[in-house]
């Protein structure tokens, strides 16, 4: 059963990318609907990391003993200065990582 809707979400997630994305079809998406789908991938991603950095078993954390939030407040900052994902990347998780491991009980 686990697998069929694995398979199932599959084909609907191929599905309604390549509608959207192959240039032969006769779907094009013009004007505010363009506008308005920018916005989406920073929403979904700002939904994903904003509990994780800033909610830790439902109390607000942003004290510097979080290391989510320490590392959340790197990543954004190496971001601005590099403009790389790479470097981003790779200096938020290897700060995460040793703050987790060394630093924070």
């Amino acid at each position: 059963m686990t697998i069929t809707i694995i398979l199932l979400m599959a084909c609907i997630t191929f599905s309604s990318r390549y509608l959207m994305l192959h240039p032969k079809l006769p779907i094009v998406i013009k004007g505010k609907m363009v506008t308005f789908l920018s916005f989406s991938a920073p929403a979904v991603l700002t939904a994903i990391w904003a509990p994780i950095i800033f909610l830790e078993k439902e109390s607000s954390l942003t004290s510097l003993s979080n290391p989510y939030f320490i590392a959340g407040i790197l990543a954004i900052g190496v971001a601005y200065r590099t403009k790389s994902v790479y470097a981003t990347l790779l200096i938020s998780g290897v700060t995460f990582y040793l703050l987790t491991q060394f630093i924070t009980p």
